[in-house]
């Protein structure tokens, strides 16, 4: 397991084809808060798209999070990666650098215009992560 401050290239390509990642809060009183998210790198920060929820109000109480991205195979030898990304949290809820992030989530996931969930201004904040420390195993 190799731990650095950024991104090495292996890292790097492994998270940016990532279609669903685990985003770990902390709620009020240190329990832990899990959720899957559909993730895209965007140079040195990660972004996802959120309800207002349980983990933008955990964001907002303490912007530490955990991002893990892992591939699993039976074949334990050879099949097994990891990126596991510490960072801090930002929340944008409008402006150019909100229209911005949505582009990049709308292209990755085209599903997002066209569900019943898509990414508006109003209803949905984008949560910006940038990237403190990196560790991985199996690249």
């Amino acid at each position: 397991m190799s731990a650095t401050s950024g991104f090495g290239g292996a890292q790097a390509a492994f998270v940016e084809r990532a279609r669903v990642a685990r985003l770990g809060t902390t709620m009020l009183d240190g329990t832990p808060h899990v959720v899957p998210v559909c993730p895209v790198l965007d140079l040195d920060r990660i972004v996802i798209a959120s309800a207002f929820d349980r983990k933008v109000a955990n964001i907002r109480d303490n912007p530490a999070v955990c991002i893990a991205f892992d591939e699993y195979s039976d074949d334990w030898d050879h099949g097994l990666f990891q990126v596991i990304v510490y960072g801090d949290a930002y929340l944008v809820e409008s402006g150019p650098e909100f229209d911005r992030d949505a582009a990049l989530l709308n292209e990755k996931f085209p599903q997002y215009p066209v569900s019943t969930s898509p990414i508006e201004v109003g209803s949905t904040v984008i949560i910006e992560i940038r990237i403190v420390r990196v560790s991985s195993s199996g690249l």
